[in-house]
């Protein structure tokens, strides 16, 4: 289980998001999770990710890791007594980091693959691409940030960042089969509009999981250089009785 929470800076965190048929997306998503509706479609996605200074919070910058990572998600909602939540189903993690892989779970947010990611960045565009060494995940995307946000999904970037701010708590599978909760927690949630040039993925370019006619690219934003950190919860019961995702 997360034991602690997790310090770092976000030096670069690319979001592209999909606007997904609800009634495709329950069949991705564990028992007692139902899709977070924006504009009447469910919200998912890929983050790409680069973290430095990641360490344990409390403790000296000088110890931190640097890693890129990425992670598959799904905008959730769930019942908490009378209470609605929202946050975000992960059902994979990928990263470069030996330590990350070996500290996921007891210290870190999830169970991390291994990938080779291949990142080419300049000041107008980020190139990006991942190869899991278990052939699960292949990604390849180039985006430009521009100045103008184009989304069917939201009417601003305030509007998405809002979105995402409010739908921090993030669900992994961890190894015991059960989940593990962790929060996101941003001095600050600024970002800038970005276009995607190519968007490559073998998950959600497959029709045969994702039809094109029911999941279609929609809208990608920038974060940099912002202050993070993830707070685990304690191995707790997660909403309903969750099967394993698909």
């Amino acid at each position: 289980m997360i034991t602690r929470s997790i310090a770092c800076t976000i030096e670069r965190r690319l979001l592209v998001n999909y606007r997904i048929s609800p009634d495709l997306l329950c069949a991705h998503l564990p028992a007692g999770f139902r899709p977070q509706l924006v504009s009447g479609w469910a919200v998912g996605g890929v983050c790409f990710i680069r973290l430095a200074h990641a360490r344990p919070s409390g403790l000296p910058l000088r110890i931190g890791i640097r890693s890129e990572n990425v992670a598959h998600r799904f905008a959730v909602e769930w019942n908490d007594g009378p209470e609605t939540r929202a946050g975000v189903f992960i059902p994979r993690r990928d990263t470069n980091s030996r330590a990350v892989t070996i500290a996921g779970g007891p210290v870190f947010p999830g169970v991390h693959h291994r990938a080779t990611f291949t990142v080419t960045e300049s000041p107008d565009q980020i190139a990006i691409a991942v190869a899991s060494r278990d052939h699960q995940v292949s990604l390849d995307v180039t985006a430009h940030p521009v100045g103008r946000f184009t989304s069917e999904l939201f009417s601003s970037v305030e509007d998405a960042m809002n979105f995402f701010r409010h739908g921090s708590t993030g669900w992994s599978p961890s190894l015991d089969g059960s989940l593990d909760q962790v929060r996101l927690s941003c001095d600050q949630w600024n970002a800038r509009p970005a276009q995607v040039a190519r968007m490559v993925s073998n998950l959600f370019g497959d029709p045969t999981r994702f039809p094109p006619e029911d999941c279609t690219l929609d809208s990608a934003l920038l974060m940099e250089d912002l202050s993070a950190t993830w707070a685990g919860s304690p191995k707790i019961r997660q909403p309903g009785s969750p099967r394993e995702a698909a």
